[in-house]
């Protein structure tokens, strides 16, 4: 019978240190557990490497699945049953219905669990609790990890991925430090608008002065741009990068996160989080502009309009 090898590990797995569930460790298991069964042949391996169990949209799940689907895999074996998910509807979906209907069989060697020889308990009764005990499993770690994400906001700590312009992460874990040169431009740019200028004009200024752009400077400050920049490819200032510098509180100090939240933990989608809920650090990183002039600012784009 083909086999299809299936592992994964996902990010909060190896933070806890958890080396059982190690790509190599499940796959030491499985072979094993084919070595003892002659009927089984290794036709393939699929890694899920840095995945939660969650979602069903991996990359390595996916090709095993289509490979399933066009009958070149015959069997899918696992470690344990929340390797290869820990959606309690997605999982039990395909496995009591999508591989019985396809005639594939399904193997989770530490669960004990195999679909040949399984009857009505484990089907009916053992397969949904192990199902239900993985769901719960992820939504206690989905939701352990936004408690240390809040508390480490609290703490001034950035866990965004990228520094706002005119900052660059520090070797120190979640600080932000000064960029000379973007910094500098951040404090002109707010010069600019204090003298009257409106975001159109001050974007046209930096383009006629040669200013890179947040966007250009990422990436010109990227290996692969080091050297020269074409000017095709040249992303300019607009409006809309001038206007999202004036509005960042970050340049007076301050780092505010928490801006949304995720729906739900099975879900990408997020929405927005009332102001009076985000969360304030204020000195959690050195300032570019001053308090009076960042006020300023603001009063002026709400006298006049973010001009």
């Amino acid at each position: 019978m083909k086999c299809g090898i299936y592992l994964r590990i996902s990010r909060e797995d190896e933070a806890n240190g958890t080396g059982s569930n190690s790509i190599s460790g499940q796959r030491m298991v499985i072979e094993q557990y084919i070595n003892m069964h002659k009927d089984l042949e290794i036709a393939g391996e699929w890694c899920d490497d840095g995945y939660s169990g969650i979602t069903f949209d991996r990359p390595g799940i996916k090709d095993l699945l289509n490979n399933v689907y066009t009958g070149n895999i015959e069997c899918i074996i696992v470690k344990d049953l929340s390797r290869f998910g820990r959606d309690y509807i997605q999982t039990g979906k395909y496995i009591r219905y999508i591989f019985p209907g396809l005639g594939v069989r399904f193997i989770a060697v530490c669960d004990g669990y195999d679909s040949n020889g399984s009857g009505f308990f484990e089907d009916a009764l053992l397969m949904p609790v192990m199902n239900l005990v993985n769901d719960a499993y992820c939504r206690d770690i989905s939701g352990k990890v936004r408690i240390q994400q809040e508390a480490r906001r609290k703490q001034g700590i950035y866990i965004g991925a990228f520094a706002a312009y005119g900052y660059i992460k520090s070797k120190e874990h979640g600080r932000l430090i000064k960029d000379g040169y973007a910094a500098g431009i951040v404090k002109q740019v707010f010069e600019m608008r204090l003298s009257g200028m409106s975001a159109e004009k001050i974007a046209k200024e930096l383009d006629i002065m040669g200013v890179p752009s947040p966007l250009a400077y990422k990436k010109l400050n990227n290996s692969k741009f080091t050297t020269s920049f074409a000017k095709s490819s040249y992303p300019g200032w607009t409006p809309v990068a001038i206007r999202r510098i004036l509005a960042n509180e970050i340049y007076t100090g301050v780092i505010v996160q928490g801006k949304d939240r995720k729906v739900s933990y099975k879900l990408p989608l997020r929405k927005k989080v009332p102001k009076e809920e985000w969360i304030r650090a204020e000195g959690a990183v050195e300032a570019i502009i001053s308090k009076e002039v960042f006020e300023k600012v603001q009063n002026m784009d709400l006298r006049k309009g973010k001009k």
